[in-house]
């Protein structure tokens, strides 16, 4: 995550991305009792730890795409 924000190697787009997956992973460390992580729980992340505002959009594709990693 730090890298997205000491690079310019990667698109804002890709940066974003990057950032918001962090912000899921930090969300669902957090979440106790294994709780499935809200979308709105990412957005406060990305804003409050982040500096970040996502839409519902991307905190849900950030989501998906963590739960998908963490499947294989």
């Amino acid at each position: 995550m730090l890298a997205a924000y000491t690079t310019d190697r990667h698109p804002q787009h890709d940066r974003e991305q990057l950032l918001a997956l962090g912000a899921a992973e930090l969300v669902h460390t957090r979440s106790p009792g294994g709780r499935a992580a809200t979308v709105q729980e990412v957005q406060r992340v990305a804003r409050e730890e982040r500096g970040l505002l996502l839409d519902e959009r991307q905190a849900r594709t950030a989501l998906a795409e963590r739960r998908t990693e963490r499947a294989k």
